[in-house]
């Protein structure tokens, strides 16, 4: 299987079946949160940025506690975010990522070469959000690998709001429309 690969897309115009399996409808039609993001996407298609379409997600789906897993790094845009939020109605936790405050340098592990290296820490930041009980999980801007921690330890379901690219201003996509990145990456030898 390699959707990636398939220039005419059948599935997308024609509803055609290429996995070869049963279609597993059932799993579609009992699954409120595809339904509640299927409607969304009917009703407001294009017209809505991703904080707006969160806003009203949560409000679809009845969520009132939000829970927010954010990089140090944004410290000031999780604030923004946080009175956004707030403003319209929802109660917000939220999680920074050294949470804990271990030192890499006590266990062991490569660290800067700064005072104190704090590891990052997605199972606290889950664990801290399932403590308070959230009914949704936002990821705002961790590192890759991180993301996928915290996802899998979340008892709440989770979202990325924010991808952390540090090099294009968190719009990792942007390399993908650059045509001096793509011939950048081809003379790359370190990847």
């Amino acid at each position: 299987m390699h959707c990636a690969l398939c220039k005419i897309k059948l599935c997308d115009s024609e509803g055609k079946n290429c996995y070869g399996e049963n279609n597993s409808i059932d799993t579609i039609i009992d699954n409120d949160n595809i339904k509640t993001s299927s409607d969304m996407e009917t009703d407001f298609g294009m017209q809505l940025t991703r904080i707006e379409e969160l806003i009203m997600y949560c409000k679809r789906r009845n969520y009132k506690k939000i829970g927010i897993a954010f990089c140090v790094g944004m410290s000031n845009e999780v604030l923004l975010l946080v009175k956004i939020l707030r403003s319209k109605g929802f109660k917000t936790e939220s999680a920074c990522c050294k949470i804990g405050g271990i030192s890499k340098q006590d266990i062991g592990i490569k660290h800067a070469d700064i005072k104190y290296d704090a590891i990052c820490n997605p199972h606290l930041q889950a664990q801290a959000l399932n403590k308070s009980k959230t009914d949704f999980n936002i990821i705002f801007g961790l590192c890759i690998g991180h993301d996928a921690e915290f996802t899998q330890s979340s008892n709440a379901p989770v979202s990325t709001l924010i991808v952390k690219d540090r090099v294009l201003a968190h719009n990792p996509i942007g390399a993908l429309y650059s045509n001096y990145y793509l011939k950048k990456i081809e003379r790359t030898d370190y990847l």
